[in-house]
């Protein structure tokens, strides 16, 4: 088991799917996207958000509503379409698409029918080169048609929502679904092709034990789950008004919860999956485990990823676009985005332009979650190395002549070892989720 060292646990961090994070985003100039799109050299990656859900779950902090208007559901699609239109309009011409993926929300809370209609539009304007394209699915909406749709579109990599398979438990958050909905739609993707399923579970969910989260981790392994990500619950209310509904009086204190996060680790490791990064694992097979040990992982907007391209270009309201130099939002109200991008227009209103510190902290926070290592520049180093001290003295982490590292017993606490290098924590009144 991991040492567990509470006070150093204390101070709520980001997960850091981007530096600087979504708390730090501000006004950009209004051609800022357009002016990178049109600067984009080498491969890209494309991220489609569908903010729609049949049910919404208490827990959920996604831009996501319920899609049970459909005209709602029909004009966003349609101002999707136009938007990718006008982002192909505007890249240099023959810039390779390497990666697509659709998430949400729940994608296929929409038509089997209008997913595919996106899939011709992406095909059409877009110059596509062994794209490799993923999807995130509610397995309470799916059904044998949507995995019709997902091998026409030539989808190999998904991920299922299933959090946890104790029934009080999804009760308290309000996302039911029996076993047999999991093994159906299991069956329905490996049919369709894919051959890299991920499960998100989910510990410190209202009235969960131990036994709860052991039983979910075994029946998850059993089904054959490829990559298995372990997320802690953010219990946000401030953040996240749904989550209200959730009984705080019912969740895990914070001893469980790190109790629970290493049992995570200890029992996937001892099953044959590779750690990766802090809160995913893999089977050696899988391209993320592979990623891993060769020193490949990334992180951006969707976590830890073999994604190697430096530009991920967001579509759909809420979607994040990340280049070097530039990192914008997307208009969040979905009236207002459909009614700029159906003018034929950019809709990312916040953001940040990185300078070169940022960049350079970006990537230092990068090396330390995915790669459990980094060598420091001497200013870095210097403004840092007494906030690591208590570190290096439990045994958490090393540092010799410039190069720090992350020791095995140091791994949950890696956020918050990141966070030391982020110069807006000292400014943002923003909070965040526990590093555990």
């Amino acid at each position: 088991m991991w040492p567990y060292h509470p006070d150093l646990l204390e101070t709520a961090v980001p997960r850091y799917t981007s530096y600087p994070t979504a708390a730090d985003f501000g006004a950009i100039p209004a051609n800022a996207l357009n002016e990178q799109i049109e600067q984009v050299s080498g491969d890209i990656s494309l991220y489609l958000h569908i903010p729609f859900c049949e049910k919404i779950c208490h827990y959920c902090g996604c831009n996501t509503g319920a899609a049970n208007r459909r005209q709602r559901v029909e004009s966003y699609l349609a101002a999707l379409r136009s938007e990718i239109e006008t982002v192909a309009g505007l890249l240099p011409r023959d810039t390779p698409v390497r990666r697509i993926a659709f998430g949400g929300g729940s994608p296929n809370a929409i038509e089997p029918r209008e997913f595919i209609d996106l899939v011709d539009a992406l095909s059409r304007h877009f110059w596509l080169v062994d794209t490799e394209w993923s999807i995130e699915l509610d397995p309470r909406s799916m059904s044998s048609v949507w995995g019709e749709a997902i091998a026409e579109a030539g989808i190999t990599r998904a991920s299922m929502g299933v959090q946890t398979f104790a029934a009080r438990c999804q009760k308290a958050i309000g996302r039911e679904q029996d076993d047999s909905l999991i093994c159906r739609s299991i069956d329905w993707l490996r049919s369709a092709g894919v051959t890299s399923m991920n499960f998100d579970l989910m510990y410190g969910l209202p009235f969960q034990t131990q036994e709860d989260l052991a039983d979910s981790l075994e029946y998850t392994s059993l089904l054959g789950a490829d990559r298995i990500a372990v997320f802690g619950y953010a219990h946000v209310p401030h953040m996240v008004p749904r989550q209200k509904m959730i009984d705080v009086s019912a969740l895990p204190d914070r001893d469980t919860r790190f109790a629970m996060a290493g049992q995570a680790y200890d029992y996937l490791t001892s099953e044959g999956y590779k750690a990766v990064g802090f809160d995913h694992f893999a089977l050696p097979h899988d391209p993320m485990a592979i990623a891993m040990t060769d020193g490949n992982l990334r992180r951006n907007f969707q976590g830890f990823t073999d994604d190697q391209s430096e530009v991920l270009i967001g579509l759909g309201s809420s979607a994040i676009s990340g280049f070097p130099e530039l990192i914008a939002q997307n208009e969040k109200n979905n009236g207002r985005y459909r009614m700029i991008a159906t003018d034929g227009k950019l809709t990312a209103n916040v953001g940040i332009q990185r300078d070169a510190n940022d960049r350079l902290r970006a990537g230092v926070i990068e090396d330390l979650l995915c790669r459990g290592k980094v060598e420091l520049s001497p200013c870095l180093l210097s403004q840092a190395r007494a906030h690591l001290t208590q570190f290096i003295e439990r045994g958490l982490a090393t540092l010799e002549a410039g190069k720090l590292a992350i020791t095995p017993d140091g791994l949950p606490y890696a956020r918050v070892i990141a966070a030391i290098f982020d110069s807006y924590r000292q400014k943002s009144p923003n909070r965040f989720s526990s590093a555990i």
